[in-house]
């Protein structure tokens, strides 16, 4: 019997196995609203039989977008537009997933395809925020720094954002906490140069993070899941590493949290990663095994007996898959081939199993 096959509960929602899409932001929406770009995308992928898709990294603000084309959640009208999406990933037996996010120094930015580069007011841009008034790289903005009325406001952005998205229908909240954007850039060193309780000590730089997580958790409600993505490592000396990360583990379980989702990187732009097949999935099982909460395995993910062993192992929960879901949709229905586990086919697609 396949391991990554098997169902898993957490809280009351069971997942039909332990494939979970990964948020890809996809550059796709207007005034933060999704499209039937989404419909599509998202709903494909339910089809296609994982267990968990999960929207791409969904701002709480406007000026909580890494680019103005990203995904938004700050009003009831961005509720009601994911309504049908949600609906619809639910209907082909998949959890309706959202990653709640603010960008913080890495907001305003050009889209990929158009070169990604720093947006200034004057060119359809915003000033960025961040706990320190320092620019991710040499062509980024300056962000100005958070006063204490700031962190208050943005806390209270991802409290209305989890509410909203409970009244769109999704059943799974992440709360982004990685790849340099404005609550990893609160627990880094590299970018919390802050001298007041929430920079300097590891306590003080976990805290406005945790007082995030801790609210969500109280919010949402208690018999749905909330995960949290973290970096676990910077890949820079001096920064955040995997001995802190496992000890804010600890506390996000403390807090209620359900499972992490363990990627690295991306708070400094010349970080040397040794990106490879499965180079993260030892942060997965760390965690897993030190911090005695779930996790999820993420990076390079793209062959079934590679997941299958994954899981098999215990060095993770689930995998967490982006880019193979771009290229193979139906990824599940084809592994489940593959490791000989008979799963469901939606109807329509019957006479192709």
């Amino acid at each position: 019997m396949s391991k990554l096959f098997e169902p898993l509960k957490i809280r009351e929602i069971e997942f039909r196995n332990r494939i979970f899409v990964s948020p890809m932001c996809q550059y796709s929406s207007n005034e933060g609203m999704p499209t039937d770009w989404h419909l599509v995308h998202l709903g494909s992928r339910a089809v296609g039989g994982a267990a968990l898709v999960m929207v791409e990294a969904t701002a709480v603000s406007p000026a909580g977008r890494i680019s103005p084309f990203d995904s938004g959640m700050w009003s009831k009208a961005h509720a009601l537009a994911f309504k049908r999406i949600a609906a619809f990933l639910k209907d082909q037996g998949a959890a309706p997933g959202i990653q709640l996010a603010h960008a913080g120094r890495k907001a305003a930015t050009e889209a990929p395809w158009r070169g990604g580069k720093p947006l200034a007011p004057s060119d359809g841009g915003w000033l960025p925020i961040a706990p320190s008034p320092i620019p991710f790289d040499d062509q980024s903005q300056t962000p100005r720094e958070m006063s204490r009325e700031d962190i208050e406001e943005v806390a209270s952005q991802f409290l209305a954002a989890a509410r909203f998205s409970l009244e769109a229908g999704f059943e799974v909240i992440e709360i982004h906490i990685a790849h340099g954007y404005l609550l990893h850039e609160f627990l880094s060193p590299l970018s919390n140069r802050r001298t007041d309780e929430y920079g300097g000590s590891l306590e003080n730089r976990m805290r406005f993070p945790l007082q995030v997580a801790q609210t969500l958790r109280q919010a949402w409600p208690a018999h749905l899941p909330v995960f949290v993505r973290i970096s676990c490592t910077d890949w820079m000396e001096g920064g955040w590493d995997l001995a802190q990360s496992v000890e804010f583990c600890r506390r996000l379980k403390t807090a209620g949290i359900d499972l992490v989702d363990c990627s690295s990187g991306a708070l400094a732009p010349d970080a040397k990663i040794p990106a490879g097949p499965g180079f993260q999935v030892p942060f997965a099982a760390a965690i897993r095994q030190e911090a005695q909460i779930l996790t999820g395995a993420v990076g390079f993910i793209t062959d079934p007996a590679q997941a299958e062993q994954i899981v098999a192992t215990g060095n993770a929960d689930v995998v967490m898959m982006g880019r193979e879901f771009l290229r193979r949709p139906y990824w599940p229905l084809h592994a489940a081939k593959a490791l000989h586990a008979d799963i469901h086919w939606p109807q329509q697609y019957q006479r192709a199993k």
